[in-house]
């Protein structure tokens, strides 16, 4: 066994380095989060290179002290707690203590800060946890920390570092949080010498949200406040017509600090539910807070995982603090304004309305006429030949007895349907054609005629009755091998999302999302090579977290072969500019901000040269939503190119496109097998 030995400091330092400092975004947040603490009121960053090789953090805090200085970068030492009773009552955004001794190891850091009571300010440099300067040096009251080449020390963790964009949106990313948590701090955030982002620190919520995600996203939210037993809930969350493919746009801070709760996230879907679109998600800005001792906010060094003493409390705050907000949104007041006569003279001229009368009741016919006069009225003009009637031709089995596809039904109270460009784009393939019964008279009984005639007639019609046998005997010997296919016959629909089909001795219950989805996996999959795409008349422009913003613009090429012409547009906007033609134009922001989610939760799964997933995503959006109207003619034009391709079984998420059920377990179900 090999022996045990203590590890020298830098190794040491180094490790602990590795559990807080991952990335630029990582310093960031760790610096910011110690100005906040030291009561600042502004808050500047600014980053160059992604903050590979330059972070700076201003703040107007308090400052540090010139005999706390050296303290200040020892693993361990804060200022924030010193007893083992102060981590139940935690009340700052740092306390472990790692931060900045983390930071000096594995950079070079230098800072300037100057405390109230000091008339001059300190310049204190370190590099890779070594002490190399210490100096008086004239600043503002505050601190002000410079990190310079990142991870210089440590070529393993620099080669894991993303591109500098990607790691610019991670700090923006981190920045916006914070800003959302303090709104009452003014925060400025300079991104390679341009400004990228400024706060007001007006203390209003809302006003913060537009500075940071802009008006679309601001014009969405409702002021949410509700206490729950020892739980207080305040902030904003979006209305029901305003919602997400994803999740990634809420931000829940637990006592002013950004976590990640899935306890919350669900008490939020849960209020919601019944009020969006399945497979929507709402978005917010949520502060709950508690007593400190109710929550454990040292679980990980990043500070972002917390657990609280009763979860069920926080489910049950984070709910009812959204539900009892949408209801009081849909409570609609009541305005009576009274009428004057002055008012009826600016009043638009109505037409007048008549109820419809019905015709008056004419005496019964039976009692105005005599039998004989009946006949005598309907009797008609005798003919003086009889030609013999031919039957009408029978019906083709590949034509489907519906109405004919020029004309199209009349679905005046109905709104239009998804599955109606599919199925025009098959018929443009291959015209469909349908049969007409044709209109069977009943002739009167002719009168007898001569006997010329009638052996002329009887001539006739032996002719004509050899013939069609003839023809009749020919098409019984091309059938007479040919198994007999069963009817397809369309029942109806069971609350607009399921077709009830029945063929034989079976039916079948058919998911038509499912269904449509699956045709249009197929046909994105075969014309893969081939894609068409359309240009939008109007650019459309998407606004994404800066996780999904920079995880759209690493994969601008990926998103090209699948249709998208995707552009950057700045501050985490993109513009899109052409889209495949499956998709249509009010659906191209929630299908990129679908892709983007799935970019950034699945970043490391990637292969771009096998595109399913993407077909996948696009053939759910594009395809009819359940609930849809759909008419009957589409039904029946839907059924019937589902059951011509017996593949269609599953979704491409692996659901069933349709369940058979027997006559037989039918009866058996009543008792009758």
């Amino acid at each position: 066994m090999p022996k045990i030995k203590v590890l020298p400091k830098e190794i040491a330092e180094l490790i602990a380095a590795g559990e807080v400092v991952e990335r630029p975004a990582s310093v960031i947040k760790e610096l910011m989060e110690n100005a906040i603490d030291a009561g600042s009121s502004s808050v500047t960053v600014e980053i160059k290179n992604g903050g590979i090789t330059y972070i700076r953090v201003t703040d107007n805090g308090c400052g540090i002290s010139r005999d706390d200085i050296h303290t200040a970068f020892i693993s361990h030492a804060t200022s924030k707690i010193s007893t083992r009773d102060d981590l139940y009552a935690i009340g700052t955004l740092g306390f472990r203590g790692e931060a900045l001794a983390s930071i000096a190891a594995v950079s070079n850091v230098e800072v300037l800060t100057r405390t109230p009571e000091e008339e001059t300010g300190t310049r204190y440099c370190i590099s890779a946890g070594e002490e190399t300067l210490v100096d008086d040096a004239g600043c503002p009251l505050g601190t002000t920390i410079v990190v310079r080449d990142l991870f210089f020390n440590t070529p393993a963790r620099m080669k894991f570092l993303k591109k500098d964009v990607s790691e610019a949106n991670a700090v923006a990313s981190i920045v916006d949080k914070i800003a959302l948590s303090n709104p009452d701090v003014s925060i400025r955030f300079i991104r390679e010498g341009k400004n990228t982002l400024f706060t007001s620190g007006s203390g209003d919520l809302k006003t913060t949200a537009y500075e940071i995600f802009g008006k679309d996203f601001a014009d969405g939210l409702i002021e949410a406040d509700y206490s729950f037993e020892s739980v207080q809930i305040s902030g904003l969350i979006s209305k029901p017509t305003k919602s997400r493919p994803n999740r990634n746009m809420q931000f829940f801070f637990v006592n002013g600090r950004l976590v990640k709760s899935g306890t919350a996230s669900a008490a939020l879907s849960e209020a919601y539910k019944n009020s969006i679109m399945v497979g929507k998600f709402p978005y917010c800005v949520l502060n709950i807070t508690t007593a400190p001792g109710l929550v454990d906010v040292n679980v990980h060094p990043a500070k972002t995982e917390v657990r609280f003493a009763n979860e069920r409390t926080v489910f049950s705050a984070v709910y009812y603090a959204a539900k009892n907000t949408l209801e009081r949104r849909d409570e609609a007041p009541k305005v009576s304004i009274p009428r004057t006569p002055q008012a009826e003279l600016f009043e638009p001229a109505r037409p007048k309305t008549e109820q419809m009368r019905l015709p008056e009741k004419q005496p019964d016919f039976w009692n105005r006429m005599s039998s004989s006069e009946y006949r005598s009225a309907q009797q008609p003009e005798k003919p003086r030949y009889s030609y013999p009637q031919q039957s009408a031709p029978a019906p083709r089995e590949d034509i489907v007895s519906v109405a004919s596809p020029d004309k199209k039904p009349e679905t005046a109270d109905t709104e239009p349907s998804t599955i109606q460009h599919f199925l025009d784009a098959q018929r443009a393939k291959k015209e469909e054609t349908a049969v007409i019964e044709p209109e069977v008279r009943t002739e009167p009984e002719p009168i007898a005629e001569p006997a010329a005639v009638s052996e002329e007639k009887e001539e006739i019609q032996t002719v004509d009755t050899t013939v069609e046998d003839k023809i009749e005997d020919k098409l019984k010997d091309k059938l007479k091998d040919k198994p007999e296919e069963l009817p397809v016959i369309v029942i109806g629909e069971a609350f607009r999302t399921y077709i009830i089909v029945q063929q034989g001795e079976s039916i079948f219950l058919v998911d038509k999302h499912a269904a449509h989805e699956r045709m249009l996996f197929n046909e994105l999959v075969k014309n893969d090579t081939k894609r068409s795409t359309q240009m939008l008349l109007t650019p459309i422009t998407v606004t994404l977290s800066k996780e999904e913003y920079s995880a759209v613009l690493d994969n601008l090429d990926m998103l090209m072969q699948a249709g998208f012409a995707v552009e950057d547009f700045g501050y985490s906007v993109v513009i899109v500019r052409e889209c495949p033609m499956e998709i249509s134009a009010d659906e191209v922001p929630d299908v990129v901000a679908e892709l983007a989610g799935y970019l950034v939760e699945n970043r490391q799964k990637l292969i771009s040269e096998k595109k399913e997933w993407l077909f996948s995503l696009m053939a759910c959006k594009a395809a009819i939503k359940g609930g849809m109207y759909t008419t009957e003619y589409e039904r029946e034009l839907f059924i019937k190119r589902l059951f011509a391709s017996p593949e269609i079984r599953y979704c491409p998420h692996g659901r069933p496109v349709m369940i058979e059920i027997t006559r037989r377990e039918l009866e058996k179900n009543f008792g009758r097998a």
